[in-house]
């Protein structure tokens, strides 16, 4: 096992995950033209420096509002790239980051790409919770402190506690904190374990859990376009995105959990996790809905499994043999502008 590896598997924050971009990503089922794709990227450098100002003006406006100009822009962004988001729900959606009961929810999801905080804001005025490391990037800095993003440090065990109250901090002052408990992304056919540390934020606030799927599709076939795994840059991710025609993010948002009154805290921490995670798997997992959305340009993909990764004889960790691509049969593709 790899040092980075065995860190992983110590760090409650720190995971690896199976995915490339050389194994999991596939071309588009049907590919946007040159225009388009210029067009779109400049409409999300426009979106990104009107943020700018935006974000250094709401630091210290009132947490509603400010959860309300950062849906707007992230609603904005998504729309400039192409991206449409599907929602699916069958309990109320909360209304903002401060609710009726007096704290705020937990809302946990499945990782898959960069653009995962962005579509949760444009679907829930929230906060995201980012990783220190966001903080040292200039532009993505001011724009994450603007939406109030909760940071925190991944990279020592022994700012955990303080991480963790800091969370339940949030959450009892009503707000809605987004989290993404694996820990790392997955290429969206499959997902990992939900690491329990951050449910402890929930319990120690008294908050409710919200579980959440997101699955990144085109038409009825999941597609891996918008994800952002292993060795993949942001620039190779974003471009992708740009050059994807019909990409849409499906948020499936579950019922509210809340954590046991009682109990010890790692076993009811561990049993939070595994009740949203099991929740979040059925539904990435479940098998594409061709007649639902009327297309099927490609043959379906089997789900990436959770199975153990391989450690090569070079010290790589090589994806599960589920997360390959995958041949794409003879189907609609087309190019224009």
């Amino acid at each position: 096992m790899s040092a980075a590896a065995r860190l992983a598997e110590a760090n409650p924050w720190l995971r690896m995950g199976p995915c490339s971009p050389a194994a999991c990503v596939e071309p588009p089922v049907a590919a946007a033209g040159p225009l388009r794709r210029v067009s779109r990227l400049l409409a999300a450098a426009l979106v990104l420096l009107a943020g700018v100002p935006v974000a250094l003006l709401v630091r210290r406006a009132r947490t509603s509002r400010r959860a309300r100009i950062t849906t707007a822009w992230a609603r904005a962004l998504l729309r400039a790239l192409g991206v449409r988001v599907a929602i699916a729900a069958d309990a109320t959606l909360p209304t903002g980051p401060r609710t009726a009961v007096r704290t705020g929810t937990l809302l946990v999801a499945n990782h898959v790409s960069w653009m995962d905080p962005l579509v949760m804001a444009a679907v829930v005025p929230s906060r995201p919770l980012a990783k220190r490391e966001i903080g040292e990037w200039p532009l993505v800095r001011t724009l994450a402190a603007g939406s109030g993003a909760v940071f925190i440090d991944r990279e020592r065990l022994s700012a955990l506690p303080s991480a963790v109250a800091t969370v339940a901090g949030a959450l009892r002052a009503g707000d809605t904190v987004v989290a993404f408990p694996e820990g790392t992304t997955w290429c969206g056919r499959g997902m990992g374990e939900f690491r329990p540390a951050v449910f402890q934020a929930a319990i120690d606030a008294g908050a409710a859990v919200r579980p959440a799927t997101l699955r990144y599709r085109e038409g009825a076939v999941t597609s891996t376009r918008g994800c952002y795994v292993g060795d993949d840059s942001l620039l190779a991710s974003l471009l992708r995105v740009a050059a994807t025609r019909h990409l849409v993010v499906e948020v499936t948002l579950f019922a509210p959990v809340r954590p046991a009154p009682a109990g010890r805290r790692p076993e009811t921490r561990a049993a939070l996790a595994g009740i949203a995670e099991a929740q979040v798997r059925a539904a990435v997992e479940r098998p594409p809905e061709a007649v639902r959305w009327g297309r099927a340009a490609r043959t379906p993909v089997t789900a990436c499994t959770t199975q153990a990764a391989t450690p090569a004889s070079s010290g790589t960790v090589q994806p599960p043999d589920s997360c390959r691509s995958r041949p794409i049969s003879s189907g609609p593709s087309a190019a224009s502008t």
